[in-house]
C-alpha cells in the first residue's frame, strides 16, 4: 500500500463520512470568525432557532474594517458599513458565547495573526475561517483553507465541512537563500513560476532545505500565499520549529496533554513512498528579491529586471498584461528599479509579524523616508505593536517618518478608511495587487518588508541589496 502525503493524513484523520460521488464531510478543530463574512451567518443560526454547536472551538476577532488609526475609539472614524459589521460581531459573539476578542482587547488583530500567537492553530488540525488566507495556518503542518458565508454557518452549526478531496502537489525549495532574499520572495516565486492557477485542484505542501531554515513567522508568509497560486491549502510539516513555537502559547495543551499532543504531531509528515500528483522544484541559490510588476501575484520579475512587453508573453497573457501595463501606468523596458512609488505600506496578514518589523526597521534604522512618501506602519496585532515598542522598532519608524498604527487589516484590502487614492503608486507587503485591492485606481507593488522599507528611504522599486553592502 502506497504511503501518505501529510495532508491525507490530517483528511483521514477528519474524515467523518465519504459518499460514493467523493463528497465528504470532514470535522473542523478550529473556527476562526471575523466581522466581514460572519454576520448572515449569526443571523441564519438565528432564524433557526440554532446555537453554535462547539462555542470553545471558535475565535471571533474584528480585523478587516477597524480603523487603524490612534483615535480608532471613536466610532466616528468607522463608515457606516464598518460600524454596522464590527457592532454585529460584538453582538453575535456574545449572545452566542464564542472567545472574542474585541477592538478594545490588546491582543485584537488581524485573525490570521492573532490564531497562531494564542496558540488556537495547532499541528495536524483542520482550521477554517471566512477569509482565503486562512492558507497561513498551513505553517504549522494544519489543514487550513477559508471558506464561504453559507458554509461559515454550517461549520457554526455542526462543527463539520462538506469538502472534496484535492490533489497532492509538492514544492521543493533546495539549498540556501542568499543575503536579502525571504519568505515572501519565495512565495511570490513559487506563484511566478507557477502562475495563480498552478495550484488549482491541490492542496501543496512546500519542503526542503530553504523552507525548513524558515522561522515559523517566514512559515506562515509562504502558506499565506498558497491561495494566491491557485491551491486549496498550503502546508509545512511540523518540526521542532513548530514545537518550539507552540509550546508555552496561552491555549497551547499543557502538561501531559503536551506530551501526548507531541507524539501525535511528529507523526505528521509525509511518507517517503507517498504518491505527489504534481512537483515543483526550484533552487533557493536562483530565487532573488522580488517585485510585481502587474496586477496579479504571478505578474512578478527580481528587482533586477525589467517592466516587460505584452510581446513577451503568449496566448490570453499578451492583452492580460497589455491592461495591466496600462492599469499601472508602466512602460515596457524601464527598469523595475527606476519606478517610482507614492506610498509605502508595511502590516497584513503576510508580513505583519514581529520578524517582518525587525526586518524593515533594520533597513530604515538611521535614514528618513524620502519627502512627500506616505509610509505606514500597521502592526498585525496589538501584542505585536506592544512588542515592538518595547523592542524600540516603533521609534525607528516613527524617526524615519513612518506612521505608526493600531492594529488591523488597514490598506491590504482597503475596507476602512487607509486606502489609496487613484493612480497612487504603493509598495506594500501585502498579498494581492488586482486592480483597486488598496483602493480604486491604486496601484499596488508587492514585496518584503525590507524591500518596503528600502523603497521608502529612495522613493522608488529599490533593491534592499543596496542597503546591505552586497551587490544587487
Amino acid at each position: 500500500m502506497a504511503g501518505k502525503t501529510l495532508y491525507d493524513k490530517i483528511w483521514d484523520a477528519h474524515l467523518v463520512h465519504e459518499a460514493e460521488d467523493g463528497t465528504a464531510l470532514l470535522y473542523i478543530d478550529r473556527h476562526l470568525v471575523h466581522e466581514v463574512t460572519s454576520p448572515q451567518a449569526f443571523e441564519g443560526l438565528r432564524m433557526a432557532g440554532r446555537g453554535v454547536h462547539a462555542p470553545e472551538r471558535t475565535i471571533a476577532v474584528p480585523d478587516h474594517n477597524v480603523p487603524t488609526t490612534l483615535d480608532r475609539a471613536d466610532a466616528s472614524t468607522m463608515t457606516e458599513d464598518s460600524r454596522i459589521q464590527v457592532e454585529a460581531l460584538d453582538r453575535n459573539a456574545k449572545e452566542f458565547g464564542i472567545h472574542y476578542y474585541p477592538v478594545s482587547d490588546v491582543r485584537q488583530g488581524i485573525v490570521h495573526i492573532v490564531g497562531p500567537e494564542q496558540g488556537w492553530t495547532l499541528p495536524g488540525m483542520t482550521v477554517v475561517c471566512g477569509d482565503s488566507h486562512t492558507a497561513t495556518h498551513g505553517a504549522f503542518g494544519a489543514l487550513a483553507h477559508g471558506i464561504g458565508t453559507s458554509e461559515v454557518e454550517h461549520v457554526l452549526a455542526t462543527q463539520t465541512l462538506i469538502q472534496r478531496k484535492s490533489r497532492n502537489m509538492k514544492v521543493e525549495i533546495t539549498g540556501r537563500l542568499a543575503p536579502g532574499v525571504t519568505a515572501k520572495d519565495i512565495t511570490l516565486s513559487v506563484i511566478g513560476h507557477t502562475g495563480t492557477a498552478g495550484g488549482t485542484g491541490y492542496v501543496i505542501e512546500y519542503c526542503g532545505e530553504a523552507i525548513r531554515a524558515l522561522s515559523m513567522e517566514g512559515r506562515m508568509t509562504v502558506c499565506n500565499m498558497a491561495i494566491e497560486g491557485g491551491a486549496r491549502a498550503g502546508l509545512i510539516a511540523p518540526d521542532e520549529t513548530t514545537f518550539a513555537y507552540v509550546k508555552g502559547r496561552p491555549h497551547a495543551p499543557k502538561g501531559a496533554q503536551w506530551e501526548a499532543a507531541l507524539n501525535w504531531w511528529k507523526t505528521l509528515r509525509s511518507d517517503d513512498d507517498a504518491h505527489w500528483d504534481k512537483v515543483v522544484t526550484i533552487r533557493g541559490e536562483d530565487i532573488a528579491p522580488v517585485v510585481t510588476w502587474g496586477t496579479s501575484p504571478e505578474d512578478v520579475l527580481p528587482i533586477t529586471a525589467a517592466v516587460p512587453s505584452p510581446e513577451d508573453f503568449r496566448g490570453g497573457k499578451v492583452a492580460a498584461a497589455k491592461r495591466s501595463l496600462e492599469y499601472m501606468g508602466l512602460k515596457p523596458g524601464t527598469p523595475l528599479r527606476e519606478v517610482p512609488i507614492d506610498t509605502v505600506f508595511i502590516g497584513s496578514c503576510t508580513n505583519g509579524r514581529i520578524e517582518d518589523l525587525r526586518a524593515a526597521a533594520e533597513i530604515l534604522r538611521g535614514h528618513k523616508v524620502k519627502e512627500g512618501i506616505r509610509a505606514m506602519v500597521v502592526p498585525g496585532s496589538g501584542l505585536v505593536r506592544a512588542q515592538a515598542e518595547e523592542e524600540g522598532l516603533a521609534d525607528i519608524f516613527k524617526a524615519a517618518g513612518f506612521e505608526w498604527r493600531l492594529a488591523g487589516c488597514s490598506m491590504c484590502l482597503a475596507m476602512n478608511p487607509d486606502q489609496l487614492a487613484p493612480g497612487e503608486r504603493c509598495a506594500a507587503t501585502s498579498n494581492r495587487n488586482f486592480e483597486g485591492r488598496q483602493g480604486r485606481g491604486g496601484r499596488t507593488h508587492l514585496m518584503s518588508p525590507a524591500m518596503a522599507a528600502a523603497a521608502a528611504i529612495t522613493g522608488r522599486l529599490t533593491d534592499v541589496r543596496e542597503m546591505m553592502g552586497a551587490d544587487a
